[in-house]
């Protein structure tokens, strides 16, 4: 009898573009107020540097995120459709997912992200551990394009649950994040449904500590995005001419991180351009923005869903938001 645990399929939907990635770093970084787009914080020195952040005593939201499922894991299930086809989106190392199968019964579980090899490695760990189990990579970056109508329709009776966890939504300013949850939305038919993680409003001084930790792991994360400008742009970034600061907006409800220019300090990248940063000057890296409940329901209905139900923490910090199609 053959009882080898089966390998993860992997489908690869994403299409390189080095180039296009150099050439959109390049432009935020020359606008007159500069930016870098947060996904290029996430080489390997950045993720091990994120994964510190998620275990700082100042870093809310993956504890309270987490203690919300602890708490409310039966109630959440039974809210969701029997034998589901689980998509996680940037799933990461999968554990989130993995501790929703205590609870939940999947068909498949499909996990989509945009780092291949780790993708298939964290796949192989959860069909290790659960070999009955089909498990799906896709590789892709799914915050600019979601395409899996065609893998969804190999099992046309069980319905989609997507799972957003982390607050990530809140990464993308209103009309992206209504683009994306909009594309969630076209994959959903009737019977999807989408649970998303959702930071909440709160009294500043908690937000603010959040993105500025008395160890420094938040700055170094910041700080280490020149490191990879640098790589990737052939840039001369000094880290030591910029210093982390996180500042709430109220007007935007959203903290804005950024790289605030200590001295002047010209950056050339590579033969192609050359910009000087004055004293003061700053880079944008991140937006965090936080909603309301009400908020974040009326963003679910621009973008074609209804909200079924909302669980959250005593301290009413972060919330876990169940959304299905309108009809």
């Amino acid at each position: 009898m053959n009882t080898a645990t089966p390998i993860p399929r992997l489908e690869n939907l994403l299409s390189p573009d080095p180039t296009g990635d150099r050439q959109n770093l390049l432009e935020g970084l020359l606008q007159p107020q500069a930016s870098i787009n947060p996904k290029f914080f996430y080489d390997d020195r950045g993720c091990e540097l994120f994964t510190r952040i998620c275990e700082l005593d100042e870093y809310y939201p993956t504890r309270t995120e987490a203690g919300i499922f602890d708490r409310h894991a039966e109630d959440i299930s039974r809210a969701l459709r029997a034998d589901p086809q689980w998509v996680d989106l940037g799933c990461g190392d999968c554990s989130k997912t993995r501790q929703w199968l205590e609870y939940v019964s999947p068909a498949r579980v499909i996990g989509v992200d945009i780092a291949g090899d780790f993708l298939h490695a964290c796949l192989a760990n959860i069909a290790d551990g659960y070999p009955e189990l089909e498990c799906v990579g896709v590789i892709s970056d799914f915050t600019r394009q979601l395409d899996l109508q065609a893998l969804l329709a190999e099992q046309p009776d069980n319905p989609p649950v997507f799972f957003y966890p982390g607050s990530s939504i809140g990464n993308f300013a209103r009309p992206e994040a209504v683009r994306l949850l909009r594309r969630i939305r076209q994959h959903c038919g009737t019977r999807g449904q989408l649970l998303i993680g959702v930071d909440l409003v709160k009294p500043l001084a908690i937000v603010e500590a959040a993105y500025n930790d008395a160890e420094g792991v938040t700055a170094a994360f910041n700080l280490n995005v020149l490191a990879v400008a640098n790589r990737l742009l052939d840039a001369n970034f000094d880290a030591s001419a910029f210093s982390h600061s996180a500042v709430y907006d109220p007007r935007n409800s959203r903290i804005e991180m950024r790289l605030t220019a200590r001295r002047t300090h010209t950056v050339r990248f590579g033969t192609s351009a050359v910009r000087q940063f004055q004293r003061g000057e700053h880079i944008i890296t991140e937006h965090s923005h936080k909603y309301t409940p009400a908020g974040f329901s009326l963003l679910l209905e621009e973008a074609g869903f209804t909200q079924r139900q909302m669980w959250t923490d005593p301290e009413y910090w972060f919330g876990v938001f169940l959304a299905e199609p309108r009809a």
